[in-house]
This record gives structure tokens, C-alpha cells and sequence, in this order.
């Protein structure tokens, strides 16, 4: 009877396939993961993070045994440097072929061993037409008294400190310390303006009329302008970060053959299409991109001209210069 005990013990408890996601807050259709598991019989295990930099402390501490993540390309480029990420072999991955591929090869991977294009956009400024009067065609509308305390930031350091190195004329991604000093003081002078700096908390806000403008991530646009007939989404003409999330798998994942399927399911064409259609942004598969609306393929939030895109730049790994970033927010942060 003992034995019997112990035989149905270790059945039960050892052999349950898994696959760990660490992912972005609100950034899958749950229902996704319930058809991945029914259809593999692999078992999803899923976390969410705020900010790439609150995930790649997780990940760098260790004892995480995450299988996905699911950085955005300038932080897939520095845990390529800091050989965080497991190489992918994509010719194992059916729906591969599938990826856009002026996605492919990027500068944050251009070997494309890393990672897998999930999801892309820009970045960008949703106002309310009903309370903003002025264009929205400039970054320095952020900086205009007449919206005091109407205005949200994101609470990221790339992200602020991209759109005033935008507004101030310097390189976004800039390593001099007098650049920096411009993005710092232009930072703390809007800081009396602005209402909150937030996260995921900013789509909620935006649509219940808290605020009159916010520095966004364009999917979230998408989202809120379906729930608030009077907000609209514009892409400065300073330019702006388009970026690229990718899924990687972190070094030494306990459970690399999964994630592989992991990864896959999210390239297949219905999954990518309910993800797009749940979450708003831009997909890597064109035959998902060309099912959008009309209406959607006219919206800058939801699939940007050439144009728009033309003046956008990419983030890049900031190397040794992170410490400089990250000290320079606290900094402004700690701001009265």
C-alpha cells in the first residue's frame, strides 16, 4: 500500500509540463493561454512586470526560472550583451516565416538567435479634443502651463527621458552627460505640470476624463479611444521611440522545449490576430496587419504612415551610461 502511495505521489507530481511567461501587464488575451494548455497540455505559469528595468532585475537576480520573457528591444540588446538570453533555433519554429520581415535582423539582434517579434508600435500623445485646444503636433505641448496638472508621464526612465530629449533637440539616445543635463533640467521643469507619473494605471485615467494629456504607448491608445469617443492619438513632429517587444528565453530556462511551443503558438496567424485585437498594437505578421479596419489602417496609433515612421527612432542598450539614466531620475524624481 506504501508503495502504491508513493507511485501515485511522484505521477502527480513530477511529470506536469509547464512553461513560465513573465510578461508585460494587460499584454495577452488571457484566453490564449487557456487554448494553449488545452491544446498542448502544457501548463502556463504567467507573471507580469511594469517596466523592462523591474523585469531585468528579476531576471539578473536569479532563482526567477522564468522560460519567456518578453523585453522590449533596447533590453533584449544589453541581456544579449550580458549573455542573459538562450540562442533560438528559428528554423524550429513553424509560424517563423510568418514575421514581417523588415522586423528581422534588427540592430538590438541582428543575428535574429534572441529573439521573436510579439508586438510593436510607437510612442506617442493621446489628449482629450473636448479640454485641448492647442495642436497636438509638438512634444512641447507636455511643457504648456494652460494643461497644469492635466498632463501623465510615463513612470520609465527610457520612455521620459526620450520624449525631453526630443523636445530639448538632443539624441535620445545620448551618453554625454551634457546632453543628459538639458533632458534633467527640461524634466524638472515640467515637473510642476505634470498631474502623475504613471503606468498601466494611465488607460483608466485617460477614459475617465482624469487628465487632458498623456505621453502613451500606442496600443494603450487604441484602447482608450475605443472606450472614450473623445480622445485622439498623435505622433510629434520632433520624432518619437517605435519600438519592438520580442520573446526570449532566459539563460539556463528550466523549461527551453516548451518555451519553443510557447513562443511558436504566439506567431501562429488566429493567436496573433486575438493578442492584436485584445491588446491594440501593431502585430509582426502582415496577414494580421491587412485584417485591421479601415478605420484602424487610418489611425497612427494602430498602424503608422511611413512618414510617421520615418521620423521615429528606435531605444537602444545604454551600456555603461545606465547608471547615469537611472541616478538622473531619481534625481528628478526626488524633485520638490
Amino acid at each position: 500500500m506504501l508503495l502504491g502511495v508513493f507511485a501515485l505521489s511522484a505521477c502527480s507530481g513530477g511529470n506536469t509540463e509547464e512553461v513560465l511567461v513573465y510578461n508585460w501587464g494587460d499584454y495577452i488575451d488571457r484566453e490564449v493561454l487557456t487554448m494553449f494548455e488545452e491544446e498542448t497540455g502544457i501548463k502556463v505559469k504567467y507573471d507580469t512586470f511594469a517596466t523592462n528595468e523591474d523585469m531585468y532585475v528579476k531576471i539578473k537576480g536569479g532563482g526567477s526560472n522564468y522560460d519567456v520573457i518578453i523585453p522590449s528591444d533596447y533590453m533584449i540588446q544589453r541581456m544579449i550583451r550580458e549573455d542573459m538570453l538562450e540562442t533560438m533555433d528559428m528554423s524550429k519554429l513553424e509560424n517563423y516565416s510568418r514575421i514581417d520581415p523588415a522586423l528581422l535582423s534588427p540592430a538590438y539582434d541582428p543575428t535574429d538567435e534572441y529573439s521573436v517579434p510579439y508586438m510593436w508600435g510607437t510612442v506617442g500623445i493621446l489628449y482629450d479634443k473636448t479640454k485641448v485646444t492647442d495642436p497636438v503636433d509638438s512634444w512641447n505641448i507636455l511643457w504648456n502651463e494652460k494643461y497644469s496638472k492635466q498632463i501623465l508621464m510615463l513612470d520609465s526612465v527610457r520612455d521620459s527621458f526620450f520624449v525631453a530629449a526630443e523636445k530639448v533637440g538632443v539624441d535620445p539616445n545620448s551618453h554625454e552627460a551634457a546632453d543628459l543635463e538639458k533632458v534633467k533640467a527640461a524634466l524638472i521643469e515640467q515637473k510642476p505640470l505634470v498631474l502623475a507619473y504613471v503606468g498601466d494605471d494611465v488607460k483608466d485615467m485617460m477614459i475617465g476624463g482624469e487628465a487632458s494629456l498623456a505621453v502613451v504607448w500606442s496600443g494603450d491608445a487604441v484602447y482608450c479611444m475605443n472606450e472614450n469617443e473623445n480622445l485622439a492619438y498623435a505622433i510629434p513632429m520632433e520624432g518619437s521611440n517605435i519600438w519592438v517587444d520580442g520573446m526570449s528565453i532566459p539563460k539556463d530556462a528550466p523549461n527551453y522545449d516548451n518555451a519553443m511551443k510557447f513562443i511558436d503558438f504566439m506567431c501562429r496567424p488566429d493567436i496573433a490576430k486575438m493578442n492584436n485585437d485584445y491588446i491594440g498594437y501593431a502585430s509582426p505578421l502582415p496577414e494580421v496587419q491587412d485584417q485591421l479596419s479601415e478605420e484602424l489602417k487610418a489611425d497612427p496609433a494602430a498602424n503608422p504612415t511611413e512618414e510617421e515612421k520615418a521620423r521615429c527612432v528606435t531605444m537602444e542598450d545604454l551600456g555603461d551610461a545606465t547608471e547615469m539614466y537611472d541616478s538622473l531620475w531619481t534625481e528628478i524624481k526626488a524633485t520638490q
